[in-house]
């Protein structure tokens, strides 16, 4: 493929708006990805002598009109209506726009869109906290395992060391890592913040011994994960609790928070990072995963309006300083940005080929506009963790209740790879 400056950037044609127009020239200027737009009045742009990666197909005018005021949202949105199709390869199109680096965020509209949402969504009361993840992950059960792995459905990301060939093995990798990290022994309590479907507190049990307590705000997730411990017989073992993550009742040996920091809110990390340290027992390890940023963003106003609701991902010093604050000692501090893309590749490609089962389960709720709103959640937030200038990253922070003594616990990584 040719790098961005050898190829050939042809100007937009006349008539096309401004914004768009320096939208087009920046990403193909930018970009190493040949491409081709096809406007409403069928006047056409291309860059590249190759074939098209992909074509964007504008139906209507307002669609070509609306980028001056929303920038790239105006373009995810005009895909989710359907007034923009886009043809071929749906990554390499937001590959592409990556490369270009979009400024859309800055613009005063979407700024003004984005106070609007977390004045209205915000997670600041519990009860709004709790609809916020009931939007998301109260869908149905059936729906998530069309396109989650078949190893335990986990819903983050997951570690895929060398060698790995599957989402499967590489959720395990990961279940298994952050057991190790926090030497996760038999007979021993913890608590799994934001637990999902089960699988780690499942993995943890029965590899490991450990007896786990999950907590969890989407009442209907929960309930399925209920009868799931019943049916395997595990009820003496594995706790449930329905409860927000400012609640955690009780004290632990070990703490796995895994994808939860990014669901506190914009203002509650604080009080999020607080409830953490305050289910550990003094002396106790925990693994803190969650997607952040590197340097302070707003989060991307699409993903709030249309997937998380309330939803904020912090930058990864103001969590680590909400640690320190909070009686934890950040021991060790890993970046699995690479692996959450390729994480993603998987699932997006399984929501793709499973599209017309998830449809048959709900045609009113799995309709068109779901479809391309959330296959542009998937293959989006893969090109983000995959792009060189992004600044969104997936952090674990390994802790200690209290600073850890220079017996208790390993001096470097080694043992975790053993």
């Amino acid at each position: 493929m040719n790098d961005a400056t050898s190829i050939p950037v042809a100007a937009p044609p006349e008539g096309v708006a401004s914004p768009l127009a320096q939208f087009l020239h920046s990403l193909a200027s930018r970009s190493g990805v040949p491409f081709r737009i096809v406007f409403a009045n069928g006047a056409q742009f291309r860059s590249g002598d190759a074939e098209p990666a992909f074509t964007l197909r504008f139906r209507t005018r307002k669609a070509e009109l609306m980028p001056a005021l929303f920038g790239h949202v105006a373009i995810l949105e005009s895909y989710f209506s359907g007034e923009l199709d886009v043809d071929g390869d749906f990554a390499l199109a937001f590959r592409a726009a990556m490369d270009a680096k979009s400024d859309a965020s800055m613009r005063p509209l979407v700024r003004l869109r984005n106070r609007w949402h977390e004045f209205r969504y915000s997670n600041r009361s519990i009860a709004q906290a709790r609809a916020n993840a009931s939007f998301h992950y109260d869908l149905p059960y059936d729906f998530y395992k069309l396109w989650l792995d078949r190893a335990g459905m986990l819903y983050t990301c997951a570690y895929w060391k060398e060698g790995t060939k599957s989402v499967e093995e590489a959720q395990v990798n990961k279940m298994d890592h952050v057991c190790r990290k926090v030497e996760l022994k038999p007979g021993e309590t913890f608590i799994d913040v934001g637990c999902g479907f089960g699988g780690l507190l499942f993995h943890a049990y029965e590899k490991f011994g450990a007896l786990g307590t999950g907590i969890n705000a989407a009442s209907q997730q929960l309930a399925d994960l209920r009868g799931e411990v019943e049916r395997r017989g595990l009820s003496d073992k594995i706790k449930l609790i329905d409860c927000d993550f400012r609640e955690i009742p009780g004290q632990y040996d070990k703490l796995l928070s895994i994808g939860t920091l990014e669901h506190a809110g914009r203002d509650q990390i604080d009080e999020v990072i607080k409830a953490h340290a305050d289910a550990m027992k003094p002396g106790a390890l925990g693994v803190i995963h969650f997607i952040g940023h590197v340097g302070q963003f707003d989060t991307e106003f699409y993903i709030r309006k249309y997937i998380f609701p309330g939803g904020w991902i912090p930058s990864l010093t103001e969590a680590m300083n909400a640690m320190e604050r909070h009686g934890l000692e950040v021991i060790d501090v890993e970046n699995l940005r690479r692996h959450y893309a390729y994480t993603l590749d998987a699932w997006a490609t399984r929501f793709d080929q499973n599209w017309e089962t998830i449809h048959a389960l709900d045609p009113g709720r799995f309709d068109e506009k779901f479809r391309r709103t959330w296959r542009t959640y998937l293959w989006s937030c893969a090109e983000m963790f995959r792009s060189p200038n992004s600044r969104t990253h997936l952090f674990q922070v390994m802790v200690s209740k209290g600073n850890i003594s220079s017996s208790s616990y390993p001096m470097s990584r080694a043992f975790l790879y053993r």
